[in-house]
């Protein structure tokens, strides 16, 4: 179990639809998890930057690439992080942007460990 704010979170992945979404296809999953895992870090350091930029536009683009990302994983609460923050952009509304990208990093600050543990076992 990890520790956010005061929130507790077992995991950031559901697994059970995931699978669903897979047909329980362990080798597919594994490849949508090696896909991701490779774009995931430079997505989301270009939402960082366009953040720190107030690059709205782009904030808004990377949001919903983002979002759409983390769903097709069933990253479920942190796609949903992730298009408030769209619509956040869409609206020009920067100092709730920023509280919000950092919900959204620590939503995702295990995931990729999560991830890795997610194609151990599917390889197995």
């Amino acid at each position: 179990m990890t520790q956010h704010g005061n929130r507790t979170s077992q995991t950031a992945v559901n697994l059970t639809k995931l699978l669903v979404r897979v047909e329980n296809d362990h080798d597919l999953l594994c490849e949508i998890i090696g896909i991701f895992k490779e774009e995931f870090p430079r997505v989301l350091q270009s939402l960082q930057q366009s953040v720190a930029r107030e690059d709205m536009k782009n904030v808004e683009a990377t949001s919903h690439a983002l979002k759409g990302m983390l769903s097709e994983l069933s990253v479920t609460r942190a796609a949903w992080i992730a298009s408030r923050l769209e619509q956040l952009a869409r609206a020009r509304e920067m100092s709730r942007l920023v509280y919000t990208l950092k919900l959204l990093e620590a939503e995702v600050e295990g995931l990729l460990p999560e991830l890795d543990a997610y194609s151990e076992e599917a390889k197995s």
